[in-house]
């Protein structure tokens, strides 16, 4: 068995106190364990077993497992091993069944070495894992799916990121992003978990950089739950963009290599300023945030990556990136050069209009020219969620327009499922009076 880093007291029987702490602390291994471990775990599955479903379910079984067994027998030393033989053991039991050989072939005869090869799987780390990863992103970035269906299948198998928070990635409904996720690891049934070479790969770096940037997103606007940031994906997501650059074919096209550099800049320049980003467990947004808290070799590799791509033609990726480093290099936020992010801002417009383009462009107006300015620039705008009401009610409040905006407050409050949001806005509406 596993080591226990919950003991029961020699003395009697624990308290309730007691239970109900060793029972939090299990549920926080849990949590962590899905969390920082889900892709990793699932990626050694395929590459060993080479089915996705079996890998997926096994997996499932293990973190249901854990949740039984770790508050009998506490928490393991090595969660990850221990998950990782018990979804390996539970592959195996369907394969024997699926191939009649579930009395020839014991479990017991393999649990030994199941359980050694984990424990030195999990301690090695690094590149096998590194590498297995990435071989799980480009099967879901397969030319099968199409780009939307592959983002969505690689965020929830790679990154582990929860359906229902795909689903307000994407706009869709959880029911509708359960089913499309199910489409789309039935189609890719049988494929082969390898790394293509040439214009495939080419191809397939394209989505996965996709990939990269919706993870990122999820990292540092959580639609759901207690988390004000979930920095751990977004960290993933960092390190993602780091390994394709480091694996990018040089016969590409040098327009990707460039999206690819100017997006780990934009994911940089962001990611640096994440220890501000949270106050005693509350949100800060960017005008309140102690920039001697943003990680300053951070900015820099990302200003040193983005020097060479200042004169080329604007791209997504890229002039977000410009955007992300007029905040980095403003000393204050008075100093912010706002009315060239409502320019750069205007450029991304013209190639990409989006709802949340404008949505963030009309707060840039509101910045440069006034609060009425950016109202006039949300108009027309429309986005499902709460940021759309919640920034109008802010531009309300600062017209003294008291009443309209604790009326926008209200329809944001009603679609906010963050805590942390939640009792930012609640906060910003009491403030009204």
């Amino acid at each position: 068995m596993p080591s226990r880093t919950t003991h029961r007291s020699r003395c009697g029987p624990r308290s309730t106190t007691a239970a109900r702490n060793e029972l939090t602390g299990v549920g926080a291994a849990l949590d962590r364990a899905h969390r920082d471990e889900w892709g990793r775990l699932l990626a050694l599955l395929v590459a060993r077993f080479r089915r996705l479903d079996l890998a997926e379910d096994g997996l499932a079984d293990a973190f249901e497992a854990a949740a039984r067994t770790w508050p009998r027998d506490g928490v393991p030393a090595n969660p990850a091993g221990w998950l990782l033989t018990a979804a390996r053991r539970r592959v195996l039991d369907r394969l024997r069944k699926e191939e009649g050989l579930a009395t020839s072939m014991p479990l017991l005869a393999v649990e030994a070495e199941l359980a050694e090869e984990a424990q030195r799987v999990m301690a090695d780390g690094g590149e096998r894992l590194t590498d297995e990863r990435l071989r799980l992103a480009l099967l879901c970035a397969h030319p099968l799916l199409s780009r939307e269906a592959a983002a969505a299948l690689a965020l929830r198998l790679v990154l582990g990121v929860p359906t229902a928070d795909i689903a307000r990635l994407f706009l869709q409904s959880t029911a509708t992003m359960a089913a499309r996720l199910t489409r789309a690891k039935q189609r890719l049934a049988g494929e082969r978990f390898a790394v293509p070479g040439g214009a495939e790969l080419a191809g397939r770096l394209d989505v996965v950089t996709e990939v990269a940037y919706l993870a990122f997103t999820a990292g540092y606007a959580p639609a759901s739950g207690p988390d004000v940031l979930r920095v751990d994906l977004a960290g993933e997501a960092v390190r993602l963009v780091r390994v394709l650059r480091a694996v990018f074919p040089p016969d590409a096209p040098p327009d990707q290599r460039v999206e690819l550099d100017a997006l780990l800049a934009l994911m940089l320049l962001q990611h640096a300023r994440r220890d501000a980003r949270v106050h005693a467990g509350a949100l800060v947004l960017l005008p309140d945030q102690d920039r001697t808290r943003w990680h300053q070799g951070e900015i820099e590799e990302a200003l040193d990556l983005l020097a060479p791509l200042a004169g080329r033609p604007g791209s997504p990726y890229l002039l977000q990136a410009l955007i992300a480093a007029e905040h980095a290099i403003a000393p204050t936020p008075a100093a912010t050069a706002w009315h060239r992010i409502v320019a750069r801002y205007d450029e991304l417009l013209a190639i990409t209009d989006s709802p949340v383009v404008r949505l963030n462009r009309a707060v840039a107006v509101a910045e440069a020219d006034g609060p009425a300015a950016g109202l006039a620039a949300l108009a027309g705008v429309a986005l499902r969620g709460h940021r759309l009401p919640a920034v109008r009610a802010e531009l309300l409040a600062r017209l003294g327009e008291r009443t309209a905006a604790r009326t926008s407050y209200d329809a944001a409050l009603a679609a906010c499922t963050n805590d942390a949001e939640r009792a930012h806005l609640q906060r910003r509406r009491a403030a009204l009076g």
